[in-house]
């Protein structure tokens, strides 16, 4: 904005370098450029103000693809004044000479001609394709047809308007329109998902079979050779036990054969003993039974001897006694 000084009846101008300063006088143009700085009358001079630099403008238009759905499209269009004594003549740029503040509202009447010619090209862009053709496309396609158009545009280029860049931000339909059209992708993913868990379920299912077999198997085996250790271990105690018993029936066969051998001499020596015994006069057989008997007593109280057996006592020893021979 311009910054006027009054003094009495003249006045000073101080503008930015981003204004383009046009001073009339008479219906004619006295003095034309940016930044400048001049004294003037203020009651015969008519000043307008061209901002010169870069500007933006917010897009928004909401249109119809080909089978009537509603799509909402939204970016920024940067634009700014080429010619712009060529826009003065145009757009009423003139500033209050007091104030030094504009007069009218320029600045919307252009973004809302850039507005209008960018609507006209988003609409029929939109209304060209289907809905799904314009989302899986995105916003690129419609950005490059704005720029081209709005490059070409002649309400732009007689006014010394142009365009220098234009972005879009979004693309998109109506909010049902976004969820219906999201479900089939949402519950494809949702199918995946569940997919990858009902695999990760059988997959834990299968290891846990996996895992149960091996016990199963591990348990088969332990119980398999505990089998075979019970069954050895029986073996063993066989073995032993016959082996036990064979020693016993050795040992047993050994003593029987000792009781028999010793028993054979007992009865070998009883047996000659007898025919000793048998061989003997009865006498004798009697003197060796007092003898024994004898032996066996510890003290003789009374000994009875009758004539008789004293008798026959001698007379057996007389016939026992050889007869002498006599000398030749």
């Amino acid at each position: 904005m311009a910054t006027i000084r009054n003094i009495g009846l003249i006045a000073q101008l101080r503008s930015e370098a981003s204004s383009h300063i046009i001073r009339y006088r008479g219906g004619r143009v006295r003095e034309s450029g940016r930044g400048l700085v001049f004294w003037f009358r203020p009651e015969t001079a008519s000043i307008s103000e061209v901002p010169v630099d870069d500007r933006e403008t917010t897009l928004f238009v909401r249109g119809r693809s080909r089978d009537f759905q509603t799509v909402a499209v939204q970016g920024t269009i940067g634009w700014h004044v080429v010619d712009p004594e060529l826009l003065a003549t145009r757009v009423d740029f003139s500033i209050n000479l007091a104030t030094g503040r504009l007069q009218g509202e320029p600045i919307e009447r252009i973004e809302a001609r850039l507005n209008g010619i960018a609507g006209q090209a988003v609409l029929q862009h939109l209304g060209a394709k289907p809905i799904g053709a314009l989302l899986d496309a995105g916003p690129e396609p419609l950005r490059l047809t704005l720029e081209a158009v709005l490059a070409e545009a002649p309400a732009l280029a007689e006014i010394g308007v142009a365009v220098v860049s234009v972005r879009l931000t979004n693309l998109a339909p109506t909010s049902e329109l976004e969820r219906a059209l999201q479900t089939p992708t949402f519950e494809a993913l949702q199918q995946k998902a569940d997919e990858a868990t009902f695999a990760r379920r059988a997959l834990a299912v299968e290891k846990e079979r996996a895992i149960a077999e091996n016990e199963l198997a591990t348990k088969t085996e332990l119980a398999r050779r505990e089998t075979l250790l019970i069954a050895q271990e029986a073996q063993n105690a066989r073995d032993r036990a016959a082996g036990l018993a064979e020693a016993q029936g050795l040992e047993a066969a050994a003593e029987a054969e000792r009781i028999r051998l010793v028993e054979g001499a007992t009865i070998e020596a009883e047996q000659r003993r007898a025919a000793i015994y048998r061989d003997m006069p009865p006498t004798v057989l009697l003197g060796l039974a007092a003898r024994e008997l004898a032996g066996k007593l510890d003290t003789i109280e009374h000994l009875n001897v009758t004539p008789d057996l004293l008798a026959s006592a001698l007379g057996e020893f007389r016939r026992a006694m050889p007869l002498p021979v006599a000398p030749r």
